[in-house]
């Protein structure tokens, strides 16, 4: 009897796993939608576009985007000009990327091939993808067309103010204009949703200026007596430089220059900034004792220059341990300098072109307190003995000061815990919680803002455009909780790890929003209460929300493709598929 049980038992567990096997399969992700009618679908489930995964969708005709695109048969008793046809197609491309976009489809082949593509029928969330467009009167099936519905729409694209703005030149265009059909570097885009430094076409938009902005430019730098904070603008900075022209890199510039004594650091890797690198070079050549701590597997990989940096250091030691495969997966991921022990620069910049240029959005904090520094050098001392990760052990020293106006928090990860105090203040929260970060993965953060909305507190997100794809990324739960987050689409990180709460609080710092940065990296964070400060970043962070369009709230730009401003001309691997600007796919 046993045996027949046990039998069964195996029977059912294999049909369960069968079951489950194809349920799992008969699914994908769309990885791209090319057309309205066209996307690429990841077949294979390797999260790359490869080969004999074009899929166009049977049966059905839409309106394409473009610059003058061709008018459809199915409306060619409408008259209809070449500027309506052309926001008809940006108002279907939007509605498809509205209903397929990071979602997992249904495929039903058809069997019939073209040269470049499979037809399929497109099934989300149980709905035929052709139907919803049908329905929504931007497409035709079998010739006919929804032509109440489609009416409706041709009202809403002729209260559109597209332009053609170009990447490249920083121009924008009419859509009928002549020189902005020869651009080679086009967005279509709404004119409110221009950068703010766009130029206007002499020819087509002749004594025309760029409209207002909702907002001013806001403050980018907070000054408290011995506590400041810099933002970067990344939405000025369209391509990264070596320069050390950005107000975060002049201040560690300055710093550098003026040390005396010491200068330790903490950092991920070494990108060659010549300014920075000739200040160290200057401050070793005077005597100052220069040591260093960093990520051993970014040394490799992103940060090839850090050996030449190394070369000047006094002493030096990274978080490689031979033998030790628990600390591949764990990073020296701090960003922190301490000067003549008595003063501090952290944050989020990376010494890189991105980070030092201004390209990324970065925030950063300068603490001149003697105490503060202390703190920072023994978790320094520590790494720089060897201890990194898991092996480090908390200080007896205490980790909150009052520096002038400012009551400031200090937290270290992988030991104190960190996400708990922040989650402490956002259930405190009463006006508003606003998070302009690289990510958010934390369970508990995630569960505690959905929580701070439920409760009337007003939360909102601006997240990186590369991290809807990150593992565990919470931006789905968090926007069916009536949360509203965007993704940035300009052309650098939105780097920064940051929390702004009631006028009151600033949450800023290495470590991202995830179980790793909290548990297993090396990290800072700190916690700053002072109402002049919450308000510079606030501003800041409605400048940031206002300037990216609110498509972003239900769509996800993509990081290297037309979505995002500059990021197919600024050199850059945005989204690190190995092609860049014109290679991407997105960039064309």
């Amino acid at each position: 009897m046993k045996k027949v049980f046990a039998s069964v038992f195996l029977i059912v567990i294999f049909l369960a796993f069968t079951i489950f096997y194809q349920i799992k399969n008969s699914t994908c992700s769309v990885l791209k939608i090319i057309e309205p009618a066209l996307i690429q679908a990841d077949l294979n489930n390797n999260g790359i576009a490869d080969d004999d995964e074009m899929i166009c969708v049977a049966d059905i005709k839409t309106f394409m985007p473009g610059i003058k695109p061709a008018k459809p048969d199915f409306v060619k008793d409408i008259d209809l000009t070449g500027n309506e046809l052309t926001a008809l197609g940006y108002i279907t491309m939007n509605t498809g990327k509205n209903i397929l976009s990071d979602k997992q489809v249904k495929l039903k082949f058809t069997g019939k091939r073209s040269h470049d593509c499979r037809f399929a029928d497109i099934y989300v969330e149980n709905q035929n993808y052709s139907d919803l467009l049908f329905e929504s009167g931007l497409a035709a099936k079998n010739g006919i067309i929804n032509k109440a519905k489609f009416l409706q729409k041709l009202e809403d694209a002729r209260k559109l103010k597209l332009v053609i703005y170009n990447n490249k030149s920083n121009k924008y265009h009419k859509t009928d204009c002549k020189y902005g059909v020869l651009s080679s570097d086009y967005i279509i885009m709404n004119e409110k949703e221009l950068p703010e430094d766009a130029v206007p076409c002499k020819f087509c938009h002749v004594n025309k200026s760029k409209p207002d902005k909702i907002l001013p430019t806001p403050k980018t730098i907070f000054s408290g007596g011995s506590v400041r904070l810099i933002l970067s603008d990344y939405t000025k900075i369209l391509k990264p430089d070596r320069n050390c022209k950005s107000e975060a890199c002049i201040a560690l510039l300055n710093e550098i220059n003026n040390a005396k004594v010491s200068i330790d650091m903490a950092i991920y890797g070494w990108d060659m900034i010549p300014p920075l690198y000739n200040a160290f070079l200057s401050a070793h050549n005077r005597g100052v004792k220069i040591r260093v701590v960093y990520d051993r597997s970014t040394s490799d990989d992103y940060y090839k220059e850090t050996a030449t940096l190394l070369k000047i250091a006094d002493e030096h030691k990274s978080d490689y341990k031979t033998g030790n495969s628990a600390f591949t997966n764990q990073l020296m991921h701090n960003k922190f300098f301490i000067f003549d022990n008595k003063k501090i620069f952290t944050g989020s910049m990376n010494i890189s072109s991105t980070g030092t240029s201004g390209f990324n959005a970065d925030a950063v904090v300068i603490i001149e307190s003697p105490d503060t520094a202390k703190l920072y050098t023994y978790e320094f001392e520590q790494m720089l003995s060897g201890k990194f990760h898991s092996e480090k052990s908390k200080s007896d020293l205490a980790n909150n000061f009052t520096i002038g106006s400012s009551n400031i928090s200090i937290y270290f990860s992988p030991y104190d815990n960190t996400m708990s105090y922040i989650v402490q203040l956002i259930d405190r929260a009463e006006s508003y919680i606003y998070i302009p970060t690289f990510l958010i993965t934390h369970n508990k953060l995630s569960q505690a803002l959905i929580a701070a909305k439920k409760r009337g507190v007003d939360v909102k997100v601006i997240i990186d455009a590369n991290s809807t794809s990150t593992r565990n990324t919470k931006h789905i739960i968090l926007r069916q909780n009536n949360i509203p987050l965007k993704t940035e689409n300009f052309a650098g990180r939105l780097h920064s790890k940051s929390i702004i709460i009631d006028d009151k609080y600033v949450i800023t710092g290495s470590m991202n929003f995830s179980n790793s940065g909290e548990n297993k990296n090396d990290e800072n964070t700190i916690i700053i209460e002072n109402f002049e400060l919450a308000r510079t970043y606030k501003e800041f962070f409605n400048y940031l929300w206002q300037k990216i369009p609110d498509k972003w709230l239900k769509l996800n730009a993509k990081s290297e493709s037309l979505d995002s401003i500059g990021s197919c001309s600024d050199g850059v691997d945005n989204d690190f598929d190995g092609y860049i600007d014109g290679e991407d796919t997105g960039c064309f």
